[in-house]
């Protein structure tokens, strides 16, 4: 059933509506807000792994 689920016309219809539905005015800020959004969020995840990482000796020392 959904094996073809996102065929490149199903792509068209869905960036039509999003043109419609949010403006072309607002899709510029919109893409910069969640670009932005998504490096906090990777630069706070990649905070979180190296704050739960166990420290591991340094060869040499």
């Amino acid at each position: 059933m959904l094996r073809n689920g996102l065929e490149p016309w199903h792509l068209l219809i869905l960036a039509v509506i999003v043109v419609v539905v949010f403006g072309s005015k607002k899709l510029p800020d919109t893409a910069r807000a969640l670009g932005k959004s998504m490096r906090i969020l990777k630069s706070e995840a990649k905070a979180m792994k190296d704050e739960n990482a166990p420290d591991t000796p340094q060869p040499g020392r």
